[in-house]
């Protein structure tokens, strides 16, 4: 099995992306993401520390942006304890486990997003993601390493069963590539731009992300992003 990717975002020490893989393979996941590792791509820090778990390492891809690095995926999880001003749902890696499994011979895509060592997954990370998952953890001390992090997480799949029935999606089957979410999101950006909206520079990038919340929490259909583009496309042209 390959089960969801697991995607770090500017990864920190090329031990803890060693001991990511080997918390990988031990429970079956071998899609490794990395978003713009600050020691580079391979790290010779990485192969000790997985520990025998050279087959997710070797086949490890590097991406520039999150958005390039989840763009093949229907249901991406920002993993994170901090709270957010954001309108997104909070789940726990076993609800998490669940809606993933109910996608087994779909065909679609799932991800895990986690954050850098020392300061987690910015706004604008997170706001690529469908849903946040967070680990009922000590309140007192919820302070998780990476790799136990993405232990938690690939434990949860691993565990999950086809007979998730309590787990309500809405239509997870149908929702479109992230791909083409981030499409209708860049399209409507440019327009909007070209036509004044975003008239602080201050509020530029909070207005951005919102736009992003918006159309990702949606959750439409290839279809209905089509249809979405071709609206704004007409709304845009100038009359005959």
């Amino acid at each position: 099995m390959s089960g969801p990717a697991i995607v770090l975002v500017q990864p920190q020490l090329g031990e803890n992306i060693g001991k990511t893989a080997r918390a990988m393979l031990n429970f079956g996941l071998t899609d490794l993401r990395l978003v713009l590792p600050r020691d580079g791509w391979p790290n010779p820090d990485a192969g000790p520390s997985a520990a025998g778990a050279d087959s997710v390492l070797d086949q490890a891809q590097v991406f520039n942006t999150v958005a390039d690095a989840v763009a093949d995926c229907h249901m991406v999880y920002a993993t994170t304890v901090r709270s957010r001003d954001m309108p997104k749902t909070v789940v726990t890696p076993r609800h998490a486990a669940s809606e993933i499994k109910l996608m087994d011979g779909s065909g679609r895509r799932a991800a895990f997003l986690f954050g850098r060592e020392a300061s987690g997954l910015s706004n604008d990370d997170v706001s690529h993601a469908h849903k946040i998952v967070t680990a009922p953890v000590n309140p007192s001390f919820g302070s998780l390493n990476l790799a136990q992090a993405v232990i938690l997480v690939a434990y949860e799949c691993f565990l999950a069963t086809a007979q998730a029935d309590d787990v309500q999606l809405h239509d997870q089957h149908n929702v479109a590539p992230a791909s083409e979410t981030e499409g209708l999101h860049q399209q409507l950006v440019t327009e909007l731009k070209g036509r004044g909206y975003f008239r602080s520079e201050d509020r530029h990038a909070h207005q951005d992300r919102t736009l992003r919340n918006l159309i990702v929490k949606a959750g439409f259909s290839s279809q209905e992003v089509q249809t979405l583009r071709g609206v704004i496309k007409s709304l845009v042209r100038k009359p005959c």
